[in-house]
């Protein structure tokens, strides 16, 4: 767990994606490029590995939409919270979708380290 204040990380089932909901949080510049930064990586990359052009607490929360709305699979490893994107999930649920936001997310200032 990431600290022991944290809430406990609730993610939508598959089933449960909302399109809206995915939109809503692939249409913020910084959040589209935190997507296309993990997109293509296999395994959980920590918050703190992405080069965000905002404060902790706005990052805190572009992470917390994205896992909302079903777009990020977050999980802690002790005092790290890991994120991957939930590609297979959102290409069952809205096939193409993803491939067609991250063509234009390549061009957000988001980059792992």
């Amino acid at each position: 767990m990431a600290s022991r204040n944290s809430a406990p990380l609730t993610h939508p089932d598959q089933q449960d994606i909302d399109l809206s909901r995915v939109m809503a949080a692939l249409s913020d510049p910084v959040r589209l490029g935190i997507v296309s930064a993990l997109d293509g990586i296999d395994r959980g990359v920590p918050c703190c590995s992405l080069e965000l052009p905002v404060g902790k607490s706005t990052a805190s929360h572009h992470f917390r939409v994205l896992r909302e709305a079903g777009v990020l699979l977050q999980s802690d490893e002790g005092t790290r919270r890991m994120n991957q994107v939930r590609r297979a999930d959102l290409d069952a649920r809205f096939p193409g979708l993803l491939d067609l936001a991250l063509a234009h997310g390549r061009e957000a200032p988001v980059q792992v380290r």
